[in-house]
């Protein structure tokens, strides 16, 4: 997962923990020997064309839609098929509204159209105000949500946990982002929602106050579910 920031230097390159506090909460409940926060690669700003995601500050977000503009204006200027000229027409008064291309809401037939081209706002924007420079740990929060992720933790022995993954992945999914070996001998996921778990005060009380569930691996994993998986080994 790489994130690319455009200026901002208030974030230093390299591996960033995303500090949630849910697993601190969870921390403070579970014993366990560490605790490991989900992280990210942040890159600069050579990185914008392949990231997964880009931050950056509202005064460099026009810079970063006049990369698209400039790329399109040249594109059409070399009377392109009619399809790919729609679109790119389209994506050009989107960009002249200050919205990216990411949320377009292009058609499959017209992402084809373009999907030649590399386009620098096809991926989410997170858009930071100056206020917000000053908790980067708060901002990378922001932006890993914008960006469609959750994380989902595990706790006890010898960490408590938040693992990322992509809004909208199954237990099944969620599974192999630990490991193959979990996800191929899958058996159920027992979850525990972060709600119950809190009010319950802890991972025991709450299997104890019947909050603990059994899940297929169709099960759509919710922002913060403890998780423990059972698996043939």
């Amino acid at each position: 997962m790489i994130f690319s920031v455009v200026g901002i230097s208030q974030i230093p390159l390299g591996k960033h923990n995303l500090k949630e506090p849910r697993l601190d909460q969870a921390d403070r409940l579970v014993e366990a020997k560490k605790k490991v926060y989900a992280q990210v690669d942040i890159a600069g700003e050579d990185r914008t064309l392949d990231a997964d995601a880009i931050v950056t500050h509202r005064d460099q977000f026009p810079d970063l839609l006049l990369k698209d503009l400039e790329f399109i204006e040249v594109r059409l200027g070399r009377e392109p098929l009619a399809a790919e000229r729609a679109v790119l027409e389209k994506l050009r008064a989107l960009l002249e509204s200050e919205q990216t291309m990411f949320n377009a809401g292009l058609e499959p037939a017209e992402l084809a159209a373009v999907a030649a081209h590399g386009f620098h706002t096809n991926k989410p924007v997170t858009v930071a105000t100056g206020e917000e420079l000053a908790n980067p740990d708060a901002l990378m929060l922001r932006a890993f949500k914008e960006a469609g992720y959750i994380c989902f933790l595990t706790v006890g022995g010898k960490e408590n946990r938040a693992w990322p993954i992509r809004r909208g992945l199954t237990a099944w999914d969620a599974a192999g982002s630990i490991h193959s070996d979990i996800q191929k001998g899958f058996i159920r996921a027992e979850i525990i929602g972060f709600d119950d778990f809190i009010q319950a005060g802890g991972e025991t009380e709450a299997k104890r106050a019947g909050k603990l569930r059994l899940e297929t691996k169709q099960y759509v994993m919710q922002d913060c579910d403890l998780v423990n998986f059972r698996f043939n080994k």
